[in-house]
């Protein structure tokens, strides 16, 4: 599932909050610890290549780069 709406998503996690308290540091790391081995099991993790399309990235960050550059100047 994707959130398409980040501002619902937000205000759900502040209510729980209010409502629940922050987590205790234990319970926040075994949340983790099985949403990780469920990213391990679904084979999302390890991931194969960490540097794979990282040549993208660095293009699209030259490109807005040069663009703000040009844009700051008068």
């Amino acid at each position: 599932m994707m959130i398409k709406n980040s501002r619902i998503l937000k205000d759900f996690e502040d209510s729980l909050v209010r409502r629940e308290g922050q987590l205790a540091p234990p319970k926040a790391f075994n949340i983790f610890s099985a949403m990780w081995q469920e990213a391990i099991t679904l084979g999302v993790v390890p991931f194969q290549d960490p540097l794979a399309g990282i040549e993208v990235d660095i293009n699209i960050a030259r490109v807005i780069n040069s663009c703000s550059k040009k844009s700051s100047h008068p």
